[in-house]
Parts: structure tokens; C-alpha cells; sequence
């Protein structure tokens, strides 16, 4: 690997350009190619926060990775984009991977590491999460002395939705989008809906703090975490 170039996942944050990390910006500014993901029209959250720090002409890569609960066709198009990588990092070049938030926190760079780890250099770069963000949004701790916080998905069905918040004292509910219903359902079910907060689009100017009780009936936060706290002892 003593010629080839190193391949950097990078956590660009989860929307604040200004929450992106020094290294971070250094990486960007100073790869031979920048990949990202992006959605079937090209649009990239990812990209749109580390603009900045992209040096103009350098070479970019959007990977389009299809939003659909079946894996073949994510894995195709992770195959396609290793190979490409893979490529670039032969000829010597450093390649970076822009992910929201954390690249090994539910983020797709560890999909590209899987693929390209064994045969070339790969490092992971933290970024801040959007439970770290919403936390700061809030103003309230995700957790506290002994208490056990738990990261729940909410594509979960509804049962484990409700056993993992039975079980807790903390929770980050996320991946919410679509499943809002379902979500709203077993916080309900579990006595914790006055203990959940949605934070949306946090970091960014369209941050939207609600209540999950003020939510109107019919309304569904797309681009949202959802923190729990089920409180105990005083603070």
C-alpha cells in the first residue's frame, strides 16, 4: 500500500458548515477526489455543508444510493462506487467520503470501508452526531450518572420500538422520517410521550424544536431525531 492513496471518511456534522472539524477541512481541501451520497436528482446534504472547504476543480464523485427497504440495489451501487475509488486510490490519490454526522454512526461510509478496507488504507474521521446536536439544541443532556441511553432506529417494528423504551432511561429515536406514525404510536404505549422531544433540521436555519405533544395529529417531521428522557433523579 506504500503507493497508494489513503481512503478518509469523513463525519462532515449534521448540517452547520462551522461544525465541521479542522481535519476534517484539511482532508477535503487536500484529496485528489470527493465522494459523497446523494439522492437520484444529485442533491447532497453532505456535500452542501463541506462546499466550503472543496477546492474548485477537484474531481467529485456523487454516489446515487437508492432510498428502498430492498439491499440489492444499495449494494450495486456500492460496488460501482468501490470499484471507482478503488481505482483513484491505486493511481496514489487520497480520496474523501463526506458523511452526515459520524461516519461509523448509521453512516454509509462504513458500507465503502467493508468493500475497500482490506486492500487499501482507510480511516475513519469522527464528526459531530445529530444526537450530540440535538442535545445542544435542547439545551438537555442525552444522559446522566448511571443512566443507560439507548439509540433506537425507528424502521423497528413497533414491538421492539416499545420493549427498547420500556427498557431505557434515555432514548435517541432516529431514522424517524416515514415511521413518525409508528414512533408516535409506541411512546404513546409506553407513557413517554410527554418525556420526547423533536428536534428537526438541527444545527441548520430551519431548526424546528417541538414538543412531541404540541405535534398536530397528521403532521410527520421528515429530517428529525426524537430524544427521551424518562428523568429519575434530580439533575
Amino acid at each position: 500500500m506504500a503507493d497508494q492513496g489513503t481512503f478518509y471518511g469523513l463525519g462532515v456534522g449534521p448540517g452547520d458548515p462551522e461544525l465541521l472539524t479542522l481535519r476534517a477541512h484539511r482532508l477535503i481541501g487536500q484529496a485528489g477526489l470527493v465522494a459523497y451520497p446523494a439522492a437520484g436528482d444529485g442533491a447532497s446534504l453532505a456535500r452542501r455543508i463541506a462546499a466550503g472547504a472543496i477546492v474548485p476543480g477537484t474531481e467529485e464523485l456523487a454516489i446515487a444510493v437508492p432510498m428502498c427497504t430492498e439491499r440489492a440495489p444499495a449494494r450495486t451501487a456500492y460496488d460501482e462506487a468501490a470499484r471507482t475509488i478503488a481505482g483513484h486510490l491505486a493511481d496514489g490519490r487520497d480520496v474523501v467520503f463526506l458523511c452526515e454526522g459520524d461516519p461509523f454512526l448509521y453512516g454509509s461510509f462504513m458500507y465503502l470501508f467493508e468493500r475497500l478496507s482490506a486492500a487499501h488504507r482507510c480511516e475513519a474521521v469522527p464528526g459531530v452526531t445529530s444526537l450530540t446536536a440535538c442535545a445542544a439544541a435542547l439545551g438537555r443532556p442525552l444522559a446522566a450518572r448511571n443512566d443507560v441511553l439507548t439509540v433506537i432506529p425507528a424502521t423497528l417494528p413497533e414491538e421492539r420500538l416499545r420493549a427498547a423504551l420500556d427498557a431505557t432511561d434515555a432514548a435517541a429515536i432516529v431514522k424517524v422520517g416515514r415511521h413518525f406514525d409508528k414512533v408516535r404510536s409506541a411512546l404513546d404505549a409506553t407513557g413517554l410521550a410527554g418525556c420526547a422531544m423533536i428536534v428537526e433540521a438541527a444545527t441548520t436555519e430551519d431548526e424546528k424544536i417541538t414538543a412531541l405533544t404540541d405535534m398536530p395529529e397528521g403532521e410527520r417531521p421528515y429530517f428529525s431525531t426524537i430524544l427521551v428522557y424518562r428523568g429519575g433523579e434530580a439533575w
